[in-house]
């Protein structure tokens, strides 16, 4: 067993040995002054863009105010949508029509007079279903699930699986003192070999059993 190239564009080698096109990792084909991606973390697209970064965040533009930043071992779904405050209308008119976009005049006044807006933050380990959308300010803890067609605003805890529109937690995953061994371990931040030789116990559920493993 080993862990797959992080640089590979194509992390998903099929039984054929040709590369699966519609699985990618982000770090790899996003170059984004705005958008920060963790290693081994992947998108799936039916229908691969060629511009995946405006693909995953359509709104976010090369030095607006806020950032979108996706931790290592994500697991983003086909479909899944971040929509961040630049997206935003001013609400202080009569009317929320943004005028001052389609006047090249005023085009710069009116991008500065939106409010900034804050980060949206993607924990590590989080896996986003079909469809999904983050609005502004979401921010997901470690491990966190989110269900297909979800739609996230706000903070959500680590291990958390959440569902609905808005999202509500379904349930956590770990105990309280699981997921605080979980986020003290940090198993995202090992070395590459160290990972494999731990897949056991990752991929069991064994909370104790990794943390025994981390004491060796």
């Amino acid at each position: 067993m080993t862990l797959p190239d992080p640089s590979a564009r194509h992390p998903l080698i099929l039984p054929d040995g040709t590369a699966h096109p519609g699985t990618v990792h982000l770090g790899a084909v996003i170059d984004h002054p705005n958008i920060d991606v963790g290693v081994h973390t992947y998108a799936h697209a039916f229908e691969p863009p060629d511009n995946w970064a405006s693909r995953l965040a359509p709104y976010l533009f090369p030095g607006a105010p806020e950032r979108l930043v996706i931790g290592k071992f994500c697991q983003i779904a086909n479909g899944v949508t971040v929509v961040t405050a630049t997206a935003n209308h001013t609400l202080t008119g009569l009317t929320t029509y943004p005028f001052g976009v389609f006047d090249p005049g005023r085009f710069g006044a009116y991008r500065a007079s939106l409010p900034a807006g804050q980060d949206v933050i993607v924990g590590k380990d989080c896996w986003l279903g079909y469809g999904a959308t983050l609005l502004p300010k979401a921010r997901l803890g470690n491990g966190v699930i989110v269900g297909a067609g979800a739609v996230v605003a706000g903070d959500v805890p680590d291990y958390a699986i959440v569902a609905g529109n808005p999202a509500t937690v379904v349930r956590m995953r770990f105990s309280p003192t699981e997921i605080a061994t979980l986020n003290q371990l940090a198993w995202w931040d090992w070395p590459g070999e160290r990972i494999k030789d731990a897949l056991p116990l990752l991929e069991a559920g064994d909370v104790a059993g990794l943390a025994e493993f981390a004491a060796l």
